[in-house]
């Protein structure tokens, strides 16, 4: 058996390439590092890579993170700027026992002697988008900051013919983020979290709150306990939900994937509008939509004209202010 879920429908194009990987008995790692990569160069996708949207200071900084569920390597870079594939900083980072989270100009120095590509990743658009939004800043007093500003971290979970599971994360954050900000995406257990004995998971929206419940770790704690992977990302997301408004009064968005190691997946997500990519071996790769009723999710598979509708939107012309 072989499958892969990913968040958004951002996904859908990698996740397609990755899928003929896995069929021609290619590794979960490969797979999913070049399903990623293909999110960060597209530059229509805010959120993710090039074209990502910038920080208060009008820089973009990435942060991306890789996991094998097979021996636990774990790489990560954190505020990394100016490099076209984070992801792929960070998967040659899993391969260290030692220094295999890099923030910043060490992870830039890094990324530099192995010869990754250097990059301008702030792109003219997403400069319209920045200076756009400094001129509603001087009309209304506060612009809550916020995820899912158009997508947030693409993650993903891979199932490999081998039984290897991979998990892989890489995402720009927060729009007009303080400097140096990171969120849940890179850190292990919250942003993504794999074991090749049970499964992986990977969670997007409010970093901040998602790193307080360490929460993509707790849905594969969940699968070890019995539980299927839609029942675990409920239980783990909507708990969760509810601590966090009994303790703080409110909880931010957090939206989950997983999958175990038979190849099976569960979504949950505390907003609307959530979009997922999931297929295996039985199931081909297909792009749903999900809703929230009560705590548990109904998905339903994107219609062509949902589709359509997306991309026209991603990519309409930007009209300056």
């Amino acid at each position: 058996m072989w499958g892969i879920i990913a968040t958004w429908c951002m996904a859908h194009a990698g996740v397609k390439k990755a899928v003929k990987i896995l069929k021609n008995d290619g590794k979960a790692g490969e797979a999913i590092e070049t399903a990623i990569k293909n999110v960060e160069d597209f530059p229509f996708y805010k959120s993710v890579g090039y074209g990502g949207l910038p920080n208060e200071e009008m820089e973009v900084e990435l942060d991306a993170a890789y996991m094998d569920g097979s021996n636990f390597d774990f790489g990560a870079v954190c505020a990394i700027k100016d490099f076209a594939n984070p992801i792929s900083v960070a998967r040659d980072l899993s391969h260290l026992n030692e220094n295999s989270m890099l923030v910043s100009e060490g992870a830039e120095k890094y990324a530099h002697k192995r010869g990754f590509e250097r990059k301008n990743m702030l792109t003219e658009r997403a400069k319209i988008h920045y200076r756009n939004r400094l001129k509603d800043m001087a009309h209304i007093k506060e612009i809550e900051i916020k995820p899912y500003s158009g997508h947030d971290t693409v993650g993903m979970v891979c199932l490999d013919k081998e039984e290897n599971i991979v998990a892989g994360t890489s995402t720009s954050g927060l729009f007009m983020k303080k400097k140096g900000r990171v969120g849940d995406s890179p850190v292990i257990g919250s942003g993504l979290y794999a074991d090749s004995e049970i499964g992986g998971a990977s969670a997007t929206g409010l970093g901040e709150d998602i790193m307080k419940g360490i929460i993509s770790y707790e849905i594969v704690k969940l699968m070890e306990s019995g539980l299927s992977p839609q029942k675990a990302c409920e239980k783990a997301v909507f708990t969760f939900e509810k601590k966090l408004i009994r303790k703080r009064g409110k909880a931010g968005d957090i939206s989950v994937i997983a999958m175990n190691n038979k190849g099976e997946w569960g979504v949950a997500t505390n907003i609307e509008n959530f979009s997922f990519v999931a297929g295996n071996e039985k199931t081909p790769v297909k792009v749903y939509r999900t809703k929230r009723k009560g705590d548990e999710m109904v998905h339903e598979e994107a219609t062509e004209e949902w589709l359509q509708e997306y991309i026209n939107e991603r990519t309409k012309p930007l009209i300056e202010k």
